[in-house]
């Protein structure tokens, strides 16, 4: 698995390099962050111990929003440049990533490097394997909350040949299924079926 994060986090270090000063500033499809917080917030939990987590959760009051709040404001004086030396210094999760298994790490960034490319009308083609992978994870992961906003419903990613649950369907591209199984509203437009209504409600 390992290498299939690598992988992604090559791609992605291939994008950044990419980007203008002004595309860092855009929007991200993070609600209010911008392409450079998404970066950041990746960064940020690189190479934290199980006790930098820890006191990072308690400054937080537990609260994931607000860890990444804290991570994105201590990497705040970064430049895009030095973001970009980050990444490629931590190609291999470094951090809870890590330990907690490298699918989190896969998942994670395929998410977070579409919250970037969509966007910034820069698409790719992710291979599906990587895609099969973080949409079964989806399912496990309570952050994302993909076994809710999935209840009851089929979910079908036409693409890679995944498939998932019963009841009324949503089918698409496996990206675009991934992304709203983690609450990416704007995913929804690329998707069809009569479980969409179903899946819209359930965004965030």
């Amino acid at each position: 698995m390992t290498p299939l994060v690598v992988a992604d986090r090559l791609d992605l270090l291939d994008l950044l390099r990419e980007l203008t000063p002004a595309e860092w500033e855009s929007p991200s499809l993070c609600a209010g962050w911008t392409v450079r917080d998404v970066v950041a917030h990746l960064l940020s939990y690189e190479g934290l111990s199980p006790a930098q987590l820890a006191s990072r959760a308690v400054r937080a009051g537990l609260l994931p929003d607000r860890m990444n709040a804290i991570g994105i404001r201590e990497l705040a004086g970064l430049t895009p440049d030095e973001l970009v030396q980050g990444l490629a210094s931590h190609l291999e999760p470094s951090g809870p990533a890590r330990r907690f298994g490298s699918r989190l790490g896969l998942t994670d960034g395929l998410i977070h490097q579409q919250d970037i490319r969509r966007p910034l009308n820069r698409p790719r083609q992710i291979p599906p394997e990587r895609v099969r992978q973080s949409l079964s994870f989806a399912l496990t992961s309570p952050l994302l909350r993909g076994a809710w906003r999935a209840r009851g419903l089929s979910l079908v990613a036409e693409d890679v040949g995944w498939t998932h649950g019963s009841g009324p369907e949503v089918r698409g591209p496996g990206e675009a299924v991934l992304l709203a199984m983690a609450g990416r509203a704007a995913a929804l437009a690329d998707l069809s079926g009569p479980g969409v209504p179903v899946l819209s409600r359930r965004m965030p």
